[in-house]
């Protein structure tokens, strides 16, 4: 058998699975790219799908919060995803083709969310422009994009379900991670994460601060966040925490910028 012929690396012959180099290897530290950034996920559901009543207010403030901080407005799909997911499940879409098609969705909002900011430099970027945004920032851009991540027809198998593991909150976790931001926000219609869907059930209780573990230890039944996004955090490097916070409140997107008691703090 003729030899193979290799590179000389450290990772020379190596099958970049076996547990031992795996255990050997130390990890370096990272570079942030952008170590100011606080990246505020909007959700369809819980903002745009309401209109300007919500809507308009809320660009005003995260307009003008854009002249004191680093910021990064990732979109979700809303009321729209919920539509073209059941009709996907109905005619028997594959889960990477419902990926495809919930990732038009949160597109469709990153535009009238950057058009809505035009007087703020609102600009909507997609996916390969992220390491454009040192730059954009520099120019005194607002950014916008879409929350979905681009697994699209490649989404990992979701199980017994089919639905997408990987969504909206995931996407703009996994955004903040790469790009090494200070903060990842996650704007939502609750005042935070809670014990049961508080509007089911008014009683449930409020849940001010959890760790990762904790909280997937506990199966709820609902959650106000994607299960993937908490079971990422776990392993992340440079978000240590999620927030979650009710953006329907004038002043909470400034408080969590700010590192004040507002919301849920999920921590890694």
């Amino acid at each position: 058998m003729s030899e193979r012929h290799e590179l000389r690396s450290r990772l020379k012959g190596e099958t970049l699975v076996r547990r031992g180099m795996l255990k050997r290897s130390k990890p370096k530290d990272q570079i942030r790219l952008l170590p100011e950034l606080s990246v505020l996920k909007i959700g369809g559901h819980a903002a745009v799908d309401y209109g300007r009543e919500v809507m308009y207010p809320l660009m005003e403030e995260i307009g003008e919060l854009s002249k004191k901080y680093q910021l990064l407005v990732v979109t979700g799909g809303g009321g729209r995803v919920r539509h073209i997911m059941d009709i996907g499940i109905d005619l028997g879409m594959p889960t990477g083709v419902l990926a495809e098609l919930a990732a038009k969705i949160s597109e469709q909002n990153a535009i009238m969310v950057s058009i809505l900011l035009t007087k703020y430099n609102g600009l909507r970027i997609h996916t390969a422009d992220l390491l454009e945004l040192p730059s954009l920032l520099r120019l005194g851009i607002l950014p916008v994009m879409h929350g979905t991540p681009p697994y699209g027809l490649y989404e990992h198998p979701a199980g017994k379900r089919m639905i997408p593991p990987h969504r909206t909150d995931t996407g703009a976790f996994l955004i903040a991670e790469v790009l090494g931001a200070k903060h990842c926000i996650i704007g939502k219609d609750v005042d935070g994460l809670y014990t049961e869907n508080p509007r089911v059930n008014p009683d449930a209780e409020f849940i001010p601060e959890i760790t990762a573990d904790e909280l997937l230890e506990r199966g709820m039944e609902d959650m106000v966040i994607e299960p993937m996004a908490v079971e990422l955090l776990r392993d992340a490097v440079h978000i240590r925490e999620l927030r979650i916070v009710n953006c329907h409140v004038p002043g909470n997107l400034e408080k969590a910028i700010r590192g004040k008691k507002v919301g849920t703090v999920i921590r890694a």
